[in-house]
């Protein structure tokens, strides 16, 4: 299949845009980290749904990436606030709109970007060469959240309209696995997420209101078959994975955005909180949907759907906007929750739908409904 984007490379303003950094509002908390607006970016007029740091490769820890309409863009974060604008990438079809992305790489190192939306189709953007590595066909439907195996970064999974779940190589363009089918999600899937250290498992979430865990365990081979299949990538003997370890009903609502926190699980609905649980299986505890709640992290005015929260690198804090614009900073490893800074500007009133926090969570940065990205930046200790 030909390519159907255009691939514009242009260097932007490497200052901070003459935008007067202010005080954001914070807790008073003994262990708060005081952040200090240093840049904001207007991309565009149409609303930025995802804003991603690159953690796949330590060379562009500071690169991060944005999408929205039929863009994606990609930036890096420079010393007193500065963004400088490297690449951006154009769809031709302009009534595509871009929903999510994700960094990953080719088996040589080579990073990737790929991103999906409402056409269901998955670009993979190779940044080195400026071109458009593969297009990965097969989602009947949208394209939710995209993200990658740390541990194999050329293995990427997908959530989609279309009520299923997809692992792909993004080496060799093959969808390996669907999770679907019998006991799948009935309803959109609105996020997924591989566990950190056990390659097998992954888990999602959607408008069925449920979290699914899902292995692979016994289909590896196939995983495996992909990085030296030769063959028409439609060829390939895709499998699929039908029923869950675990569906666990949490939240009464829709489920936006679920990563784990070691075997724990952090997910949010629209009931204005992140919950932190612990799945039990069906040896641990008989019956489906048993969980034991450990704690919640209040986000007020957080009560529509579509926010995604992030996690620094090793996943002390995460960061989570709202439908006023404000970002709530929590600390993950504290019991109780201890809730780390609350970050307002007067500017910024428009629903945040991500966030992005830098490897050591000293810069926060959000894409907003508005067009807008906002750079936040910890203030050295006094």
């Amino acid at each position: 299949m030909k390519s159907v984007f255009i691939l514009s490379l242009r260097r932007m303003a490497k200052t901070p845009l003459g935008f007067e950094p202010v005080e954001g509002s914070l807790t008073s908390s003994s262990k708060k980290r005081e952040y200090r607006v240093t840049n904001r970016l207007q991309e565009g007029k149409r609303p930025l749904y995802a804003i991603v740091f690159n953690f796949i490769d330590p060379r562009y820890y500071n690169v991060f990436a944005t999408v929205g309409g039929h863009r994606v863009t990609v930036y890096q974060c420079l010393e007193g606030g500065v963004i400088d604008g490297l690449q951006s990438y154009a769809d031709e079809d302009k009534d595509e709109s871009f929903y999510t992305l994700s960094w990953a790489c080719n088996i040589d190192g080579a990073p990737f970007l790929v991103a999906g939306g409402i056409s269901g189709i998955i670009r993979v953007i190779d940044t080195g060469s400026e071109k458009i590595y593969k297009n990965l066909v097969g989602h009947g439907d949208s394209v939710n959240e995209i993200r990658t195996q740390a541990l194999k970064p050329s293995l990427v999974i997908s959530a989609s309209k279309d009520e299923s779940v997809r692992l792909w190589n993004v080496h060799t363009g093959i969808c390996i696995l669907i999770f679907g089918g019998a006991g799948g999600h009935r309803n959109e899937v609105l996020s997924v997420d591989f566990h950190p250290s056990d390659i097998y498992r992954i888990a999602s979430c959607g408008m069925d209101n449920t979290v699914k865990i899902w292995s692979m365990k016994e289909f590896w081979t196939y995983v495996e078959k992909s990085f030296t299949w030769t063959d028409l990538p439609s060829k390939f003997p895709t499998k699929y994975v039908q029923f869950p370890m675990v569906i666990a009903s949490v939240h009464s609502n829709y489920v936006d955005c679920n990563r784990w926190l070691g075997d724990f699980i952090l997910s949010k609905s629209v009931d204005n909180a992140i919950v932190l649980w612990e799945p039990k299986t069906k040896e641990q505890i008989p019956g489906e949907g048993a969980v034991d709640i450990l704690q919640k992290y209040p986000v007020p005015e957080c009560d529509i759907w579509f926010i995604k929260f992030s996690c620094d690198f090793h996943y002390n804090a995460t960061a989570i906007g709202n439908r006023e614009g404000k970002i709530y900073v929590w600390e993950l490893q504290s019991s109780p929750p201890m809730l780390l800074a609350r970050l307002s500007h007067m500017q910024c009133r428009s629903p945040i739908r991500q966030t992005a926090m830098s490897f050591d969570g000293s810069t926060i940065l959000s894409c907003c409904e508005d067009g807008t990205i906002w750079r936040w930046d910890a203030t050295a200790a006094p």
